[in-house]
């Protein structure tokens, strides 16, 4: 008999969530058959039987998240000896290997990539491993109280102490616990799970700051694709300061500059927010651009991205002012230096040359982006050369 082990997906990845089993305990299997298909960050993908035999056991259900390295099935060998651990490294089947490390993604980094080992291991794209630090209560509590809220779950920063001198009470904790209890717990995974795990990165890492301004968009014709507008600018913008399309190193420090833009857009779904990458935006017409555009959104609407199309953005585009808003404090996820949104178009009065009040439609953007590697100069400067770009009739 063969044990299946959940293989590493991806570097440092900790755990998977079952989507479906595509076998059933008696069939017969064969080699790079569709074996299960696992959620990992924010992509469902097929993981294939690495050799042919008979299931025998299923250990793990649909909806669970399993441990990379956990058993979660077994079959009948019909190749090796018995006690063999499918999945496991072999220098006798490197193709094997390569499968199990081609889901790795750049841009959403697992996991393990907010902790830190020991050596001071560091992330193959260029940053620390890190860890969140822990939160200490500012009350003071007795270990009778501590031992209270081992007993209920009960994490002590989240209770206010009654006490005297800030002292938590058997009441306290007893007050927090009702409160947890009275409302449902919703675990993160899958596309929210890995949202939390780069919002953390960037809270840690990146030093934000942020600039404003509105785009003239008055000269568009009706009908303007505002997205393709919005790509070319990014384009322009890119081309007047390049400092904004790099990715930033903070181990050496030091940054790299991409020759090509390869542009991330936030596509909201109703599993979380997705960005796939469109890939070389200034080499491309508008009408590729727009095909890759519906091209992507159909594959986040399928959950059948491929992973491939979620990592190695040099820039960020948020169009949130499809929805509402007309300025926002976005949030730079690294190895990125920048993103760029856009706000909600509207009319608004102004006067023209003659100082006779006229009607213009603006086209809010706001810029965030990490300090460390941008001045404000040079965010002003793409700011401008997208202001610019945008201002003209086509």
């Amino acid at each position: 008999m063969s044990e299946f082990k959940m293989p590493d997906l991806g570097e440092g990845l900790q755990e998977v969530e079952i989507v479906s089993w595509h076998v059933n305990v008696g069939d017969n299997i064969i080699e790079d058959q569709p074996l299960l298909s696992v959620e990992t960050d924010k992509a469902v993908v097929e993981v294939p039987a690495p050799q042919s035999g008979t299931v025998l056991e299923l250990h793990a259900k649909e909806g669970e998240l399993v441990a990379v390295g956990t058993v979660v099935a077994a079959f009948s060998d019909s190749s090796k000896g018995s006690g063999s651990v499918v999945g496991a490294v072999s220098e006798e089947a490197p193709e094997k290997q390569e499968k199990a490390v081609a889901f790795s993604s750049d841009f959403i980094p697992p996991p393990s990539a907010l902790q830190t080992t020991a050596g001071g291991d560091r992330r193959s794209f260029g940053r620390p491993r890190l860890e969140a630090p822990a939160v200490t209560p500012a009350a003071l509590a007795t270990p009778e109280i501590r031992a209270l809220a081992r007993e209920k779950d009960i994490d002590l920063a989240i209770v206010t102490p009654t006490g005297v001198d800030n002292t938590l009470t058997v009441a306290d904790v007893e007050r927090a616990a009702a409160i947890l209890e009275s409302v449902d717990f919703e675990p993160l995974r899958g596309v929210r799970r890995a949202m939390a795990q780069n919002m953390t990165l960037s809270h840690l890492e990146v030093v934000p700051a942020n600039i404003v301004d509105d785009a003239d968009v008055t000269a568009w014709k009706e009908g303007t694709d505002v997205t393709i507008r919005l790509i070319r600018a990014i384009g322009k913008g890119c081309e007047a300061s390049p400092s904004l399309n790099a990715w930033f190193d903070g181990r050496t420090p030091g940054r790299r500059l991409h020759k090509h833009v390869d542009l991330g857009i936030a596509v909201n779904s109703e599993n979380g927010l997705f960005v796939p990458t469109l890939r070389n935006i200034t080499k491309r017409n508008a009408d590729d651009l727009r095909a890759g555009i519906n091209a992507m959104r159909e594959d986040v609407k399928a959950r059948k991205i491929p992973a491939e199309e979620l990592k190695g953005q040099t820039i960020t585009l948020s169009n949130f002012g499809m929805m509402a808003g007309r300025h926002a404090q976005m949030v730079v996820v690294p190895p990125q230096v920048a993103i760029i949104g856009a706000g909600r178009i509207e009319k608004r009065p102004a006067l023209d040359e003659r100082d006779k009040v006229i009607a213009k439609r603006i086209l809010p953007l706001s810029l965030s982006f990490d300090h460390r590697a941008v001045t404000g100069g040079e965010a002003a400067t793409f700011l401008a050369a997208m202001q610019e770009d945008l201002a003209r009739s086509e």
